[in-house]
């Protein structure tokens, strides 16, 4: 006779569960100088943790605002695509038209699936003539562009590549730069690049960044031989300048109304569902065809059905979004009835001295100040559609 345990007499369910660190997961090139900086919490990022914040993220968010800041983002892989071919089939994996991205000059682009889905949202860096790199956000498009390249018999190596970036942002990231590569670093155009060495080590610079401030990546050769070398030297020029290192502020690109892959944008979401502010993402009249382009023809012939919108929504602070306050997307309906739409990601700013977040509504529903209910883990909540970017919606702070 199977004996039967007895049940536990209570059960215990943790607010912030540890992320175990083990084998398992990969690490970034800079995992072990974010922890000397005291990282408190990660989350995991193409299969690799990912530090999110060192105990403040209210506070990381006036650093940036207000200073310069330091973040690991070694968890964005690099791909690159080389070889005859490497032109033509990089083309074809992306909605926009390559053919205006010039030798030296970097784009934010969407990668689409056969039903018009988004895939994944990198940065590409045109490093030479016939090779491009892929900075990726949160997906497998490694996998995806081997796959389609050896299916399509296209001549390229699809690899990923022992190079990956940091962050130096904020409104004192000039002043770090010209410390670290002199005067003539600032002739980098925004989305543009450029090689430079850091004590001999080859790096590539770009003038990108996830904040919508002023902002620098520095892509290190040999990362993972090189890659504490490099923090530590930008980390010892940036403490002139008070640096601090924090992570991504999600308060920030969310008022940038900058998009998250995995939960503002999916394989579900189409790019015209996005929004009419990246409507640049997609060229449908460029002559070469790209995965997708007459799903997303068709999609724009019959009209979309929903778009993702502003919203403003009332009430105590809804956190900071990277802080365990928003476990799941936010229902959204009208006047309390049946759900219509999620809010995707929301926070409170600070400067706004509101709860803003970014919704995917119904496109009847997605116009400026209309009034809808957001259903937060604290009750409903009532809320309006306004325009997004909530802050800088010409983005002049990030090219100036």
């Amino acid at each position: 006779m199977t004996a039967i345990a007895p049940k536990p007499a209570t059960t215990t369910t943790a607010d912030q569960p540890a992320v175990l660190l083990y084998t398992r997961l990969r690490k970034s090139p800079f995992f072990h100088k974010s922890r000397e900086h005291g990282v408190k919490a990660y989350s995991v990022y193409n299969h690799t943790y990912h530090p999110r914040h060192y105990g403040d993220p209210v506070a990381e968010y006036w650093e940036l605002l207000n200073g310069v800041t330091l973040w690991d983002v070694g968890v964005e892989r690099q791909i690159e695509i080389a070889g005859p071919d490497a032109f033509d089939f990089t083309n074809y994996l992306v909605p926009r038209d390559l053919h205006k991205c010039a030798v030296g000059q970097c784009k934010y682009v969407f990668i689409t699936a056969p039903d018009g889905g988004i895939v994944n949202d990198p940065v590409l860096l045109r490093v030479e003539e016939n090779r491009f790199w892929l900075s990726l956000a949160d997906s497998d498009v490694g996998l995806w562009a081997l796959g389609l390249a050896h299916a399509g018999g296209w001549n390229v190596t699809v690899k990923e590549i022992d190079v990956a970036p940091m962050q130096i942002q904020g409104p004192k990231a000039k002043e770090v730069m010209v410390d670290l590569f002199g005067e003539d670093i600032l002739d980098v155009k925004y989305y543009w690049m450029a090689r430079r060495q850091i004590d001999g080590i080859d790096v590539v610079i770009s003038r990108t960044g996830y904040t919508g401030e002023i902002g620098y990546e520095i892509y290190v050769d040999q990362v993972s031989r090189n890659g504490e070398h490099v923090w530590d030297r930008v980390w010892e020029v940036g403490q002139r300048h008070g640096m601090k290192v924090i992570g991504p502020s999600h308060i920030r690109r969310i008022e940038a109304g900058m998009l998250a892959y995995g939960c503002d944008i999916t394989l579900n979401t189409n790019p015209l569902e996005v929004g009419y502010d990246y409507k640049w993402m997609v060229d449908l009249d460029q002559e070469s065809d790209f995965v997708g382009k007459e799903a997303l023809k068709r999609v724009k012939e019959e009209g979309i059905s929903r778009l993702l919108s502003g919203v403003e929504i009332d009430g105590p602070s809804l956190g900071s979004y990277n802080d365990g306050s928003m476990l799941e997307p936010f229902p959204v309906s009208q006047s309390g009835g049946e759900q219509i739409g999620e809010v995707t990601s929301a926070c409170f700013s600070p400067r706004l001295e509101r709860n803003i977040g970014l919704a995917m509504l119904p496109i009847e529903l997605a116009k400026t100040g209309t009034e809808v209910v957001v259903h937060t883990p604290s009750g409903p909540r009532a809320a309006k559609v306004v325009d997004k970017p909530f802050i800088d919606p010409s983005k002049a702070t990030p090219k100036g």
